[in-house]
């Protein structure tokens, strides 16, 4: 059974305003040779008649006529209850920019690929059942499921706090669980290969980069390993984030919290060397050739460039290093609770996966405390 709204339909279904078609003068197009006469089209249909002879580059033009023509259909527009509740999400809920994009794009996965969808009010559990099957059958992980339904779950509890939703479907539907594999981590040996290599590493051919490149990415990788952030937090700091004078970094994680981290002094140096070549003193901390702030792309290629030029045989994301960054702390003896605070995670539970590859405290401890050891 589909679930209802207390309230009328019309003012809670946020049916999207039909489309218009712009109205488009009659003009003639040269393409391919063909000259092709546009006007425009009935709703829904258009019309195209040429002086050319018939032929392929005729068809080809005519494809292309109907493609400039096409207009967007109702279900590629978001309605009234998505944009209400983005806007909840960004102004009550303070959602990161990432977090408001994966929930749009979420919303809108469904609202355009599930073959039986006409509003969300009218949405059973069944619907739901079916649009989880899809993305099973084209074998996306667990995690990415689970990520398309975040999105879905939050929706569906604002629709029934806020809109009258009366009964929620997604409470019915049961997700798969998620598959916790063990992170992967560098040795202490392999971190310092890396770390080593912008500044050592001799480029073939014409240097076509920025002459502080080297000491860029060298501040980039020292500072991923010395405070294990997240990729998207590094991006985003600022010269005002770093506080020399008591070694800490201002980081923005999730969910917009503020929190301290402590640099280590190689981290801290191969900063200083890196703003003093590149001439940055206020504004984005890093920046690419143009002098805009880098990307998340530009920031995995480098690190890919770097690990094809050393001896780690495995696939290695910003990720990892901050999985090495929580495990090399754990093996030297720090504690959970603090390691939680310094990687910004809400949950404990979270940050216990890295106990599971800590086997050298681990080792030390049994063999401490075993008597048989």
């Amino acid at each position: 059974m589909s679930s209802k709204i207390r309230t009328p339909a019309a003012s809670l279904q946020g049916d999207s305003p039909a489309v218009d078609s712009p109205s488009l003068p009659r003009r003639s197009v040269r393409r391919g040779g063909v000259r092709t006469s546009l006007s425009a089209p009935p709703p829904g249909t258009s019309t195209i008649t040429k002086s050319a002879p018939a032929g392929k580059r005729a068809a080809i033009s005519r494809s292309r006529a109907n493609k400039s023509l096409k207009a967007p259909t109702p279900a590629d527009v978001p309605d009234a209850l998505e944009i209400a509740f983005l806007q909840y999400m960004q102004v009550e809920r303070n959602a990161s920019d990432l977090t408001l994009k994966n929930y749009a794009q979420g919303l809108r996965a469904l609202r355009t690929g599930l073959p039986t969808f006409r509003a969300w009010p009218e949405l059973s559990a069944d619907d739901f059942r079916a649009w989880l099957f899809m993305l099973m059958k084209r074998e996306l992980g667990r995690a990415t499921i689970r990520v398309q339904f975040a999105a879905l779950r939050s929706f569906f509890k604002y629709l029934t706090r806020r809109a009258g939703l009366i009964s929620n479907p997604l409470l019915e539907v049961q997700l798969p669980k998620t598959q916790r594999s063990l992170p992967v981590v560098l040795t202490l040996a392999q971190i310092e290969e890396l770390l080593t290599l912008p500044l050592t590493l001799k480029t073939d051919g014409p240097q076509r980069a920025v002459s502080w490149a080297p000491q860029r990415d060298a501040a980039i990788l020292e500072l991923f390993y010395s405070t294990g952030l997240r990729l998207h937090e590094l991006v985003k700091l600022d010269v005002s984030d770093i506080n020399h004078l008591d070694e800490s970094l201002r980081v923005t994680g999730k969910g917009r919290k503020d929190r301290l981290c402590p640099v280590g002094g190689p981290a801290l140096r191969a900063i200083q060397k890196y703003r003093q070549a590149a001439g940055v003193h206020e504004g984005p901390l890093f920046l690419s050739k143009l002098r805009r702030r880098i990307t998340m792309r530009a920031v995995d290629d480098l690190l890919q460039k770097y690990l094809r030029h050393s001896s780690i045989g495995f696939k290695v994301s910003p990720h990892k290093l901050r999985h090495s960054f929580a495990t090399h702390l754990l093996n030297n003896g720090a504690d959970l609770r603090s390691v939680q605070e310094l990687l910004g995670h809400a949950n404990l539970s979270t940050t216990q996966i890295y106990t599971h590859v800590s086997t050298t405290r681990m080792k030390q401890v049994y063999d401490a405390a075993h008597p048989r050891a």
